[in-house]
């Protein structure tokens, strides 16, 4: 019996090898003759020492020409059995460069490259120390003023940021600055984590009582370190703010909590930043060579400026600062905003007896967490998943082998299909007055945060509260003026309000540059996250990756990791990547650095 990925295996080891020798005697017109017209390399640090994604033929040669000599590509090997679908050749393949190992992953149409992904895996001599290499930890035999693991690590927590500096710091311990943290760790790079809230895990604590992920719990663990597998699908926030604070310890990350950075400033002549911290009311400089900013996907908390907010005299906050709804069982209660934090804050409430509504200003895009789950998430991050072979780890490189030019056409099919699958709610939503999009273009959710961050919520309950009038709803308007004991919208409606929550989002994350450095250095590193897609709150030029975001920006020596708990996992190992190169005075020429686009 003929075994049916032989042939693709065999389409996949023919185009590898002939790539793989027009790499190795630097024939690059040859190398870009295996790529269709419509083409795409993406580079996770390997060849271009940045994130970026070469978009046709013209740009994938001028990459060539410019990195090839240095990279010195070798070693390419298919990884497992091909596989074939509807035309396309799928493979994993591994490959060397002159300083690091990578794994990549190709889709070929009739024997050409439509994608290619290259992903640096680890630096040679560099390699953490696992498995085989992990180390001894006891040391056997007889040592006169030995020291135990507790009186070593106590040593270093004293000296680092004080008699000694680290190589890196992150500003921000939640769970961005603490996947890159544990990544860092793992590879030597002497880090400390600056964090203002009193313990790790704080940032979810805080928030508002009922949160809780959104995304299911095989998109969502942290590096090294899966959750176990009874954790709930959809994990409180209480109970992930334990295990960041568990993960802090047990991955031995110099973490200080209780800690403001004041002031940062880089110094020419050491190369150096200097940042200023104020660490349990006493101030600290530290000098690290690397500064990186891990405070989420977003800035500083929008609070619109309303006429009369002032004269309010109910209580008014941001989404950010929502205590819970216990203090407004049967309030009049207004949330202005309709993603995520609207509908949680909107349902927590009416939950509690208040009598809320809903101010939405313009339309969202609504994707039930069941059919979110079946549909777009399942294929990579699910329990059917792993009975395919699928974990997290490869679950990543597949979503990322999809360059972001054409990734809005994987994705509209799976909302054209949610349409339908939830038309009844659709519809009803739609009734109430709800204003419903599903994107620009119909690609939904996940290019929507790509895009802009938000404009979407993933429903677990609330859109049926909206639908059947238990949250009431004010579409297209916003509020016009904010009253003693009520507020005037748009259209000349009065509602009464003893609480009004802004439910209006984030800025921009160089805003906290801003302040810590200069407004001057923000506005060079200019907007974080969007692709350029030129859609609503995306403005362009393309980019084709996310704004500076885990790669070099124009201000030396000055990062930004973020994003979600998918996101800060897989992204962190390519930015520990590139910081250990720098660490270890390996040459890292930064191929075609994102020029910077939109001030705060």
């Amino acid at each position: 019996m003929t075994d049916p990925t032989t042939a693709p295996t065999r389409a996949a080891a023919t185009w590898l090898a002939d790539f793989a020798a027009a790499l190795a005697r630097g024939d690059i017109d040859a190398a870009v003759a295996l790529f269709e017209p419509d083409s795409y390399w993406r580079d996770l640090v390997a060849f271009t020492w940045n994130i970026r994604t070469q978009e046709g033929p013209d740009a994938i040669r001028a990459m060539l020409k410019a990195q090839l000599a240095g990279t010195q590509p070798t070693a390419f090997a298919v990884e497992g059995e091909a596989t074939e679908a509807d035309g396309v050749v799928d493979a994993w393949f591994t490959f060397e460069t002159r300083v690091a190992r990578g794994r990549g992953h190709v889709r070929l149409r009739n024997g050409k490259a439509w994608t290619l992904l290259t992903t640096m895996t680890e630096l040679k001599g560099f390699e953490e120390k696992t498995g085989d290499n992990r180390i001894k930890g006891a040391e056997h035999g007889v040592h006169k003023g030995r020291k135990n693991w507790l009186e070593r690590r106590a040593d270093e927590e004293a000296a680092l940021g004080y008699t000694e500096q680290p190589e890196v710091l992150i500003i921000g311990g939640g769970q961005g600055g603490i996947a890159l943290g544990a990544r860092l760790r793992r590879l030597g790079v002497p880090t400390i984590i600056v964090e203002r809230n009193a313990k790790a895990g704080d940032s979810w604590r805080k928030r508002y009582k009922s949160l809780c992920l959104h995304d299911p719990v095989w998109y969502d663990h942290l590096p090294y370190m899966p959750f176990p597998d009874d954790w709930p699908v959809f994990a409180p926030k209480d109970k992930i703010g334990d295990w960041l604070e568990m993960y802090t310890k047990i991955m031995e990350l110099n973490y200080w909590s209780s800690t403001h950075a004041k002031k940062a400033r880089f110094d020419e002549a050491t190369q150096t930043w200097e940042v200023t911290v104020e660490r349990e009311g006493k101030p600290v400089v530290l000098r690290p060579k690397q500064l990186v900013f891990a405070l989420g996907v977003s800035g500083y908390p929008n609070v619109p400026k309303m006429a009369g907010a002032e004269n309010f005299k109910g209580d008014q906050h941001h989404s950010s600062l929502h205590p819970g709804p216990e203090a407004y069982a049967g309030k009049k209660c207004v949330v202005l905003g309709s993603n995520n934090s609207a509908h949680d804050i909107c349902a927590a409430l009416w939950e509690h007896g208040a009598d809320v509504t809903m101010v939405q200003r313009s339309s969202t895009h609504i994707a039930p967490s069941q059919s979110l789950m079946e549909l777009a998430l399942g294929g990579l991050y699910s329990e059917q998943a792993l009975k395919n072979g699928i974990d997290h780890h490869k679950g990543d490189l597949i979503f990322a082998s999809v360059p972001y030019k054409i990734m809005h056409t994987f994705h509209i099919p799976v909302y054209e299909e949610m349409k339908k699958r939830e038309a009844d709610l659709y519809s009803r939503l739609e009734k109430a007055g709800f204003l419903l999009d599903f994107g620009a273009d119909g690609s939904g959710l996940f290019m929507k945060y790509l895009r802009r961050g938000s404009g979407y919520y993933i429903d677990v309950g609330a859109s049926e509260l909206v639908a059947n009038g238990s949250i009431h709803l004010k579409s297209g308007v916003n509020i016009e003026r904010v009253n003693e004991r009520s507020v005037t919208l748009t259209d000349g409606t009065e509602l009464p309000a003893d609480l009004l929550v802004y439910a209006t989002g984030y800025g921009s994350m160089n805003g906290w540059l801003a302040d810590l450095i200069s407004p001057e250095t923000a506005d060079k590193v200019g907007k974080c996250w969007g692709l350029g897609s030129d859609t609503p709150k995306d403005p362009g030029p393309w980019e084709g990756e996310l704004r500076n975001m885990w790669k070099p920006t124009q201000v030396d020596n000055l990062w930004f990791h973020g994003g979600n708990l998918h996101q800060s996992r897989h992204y962190s190992q390519f930015l520990a990547l590139q910081l250990k190169a720098r660490m270890e005075g390996i040459d890292t020429p930064v191929y075609e650095l994102a020029a910077s686009h939109h001030t705060r």
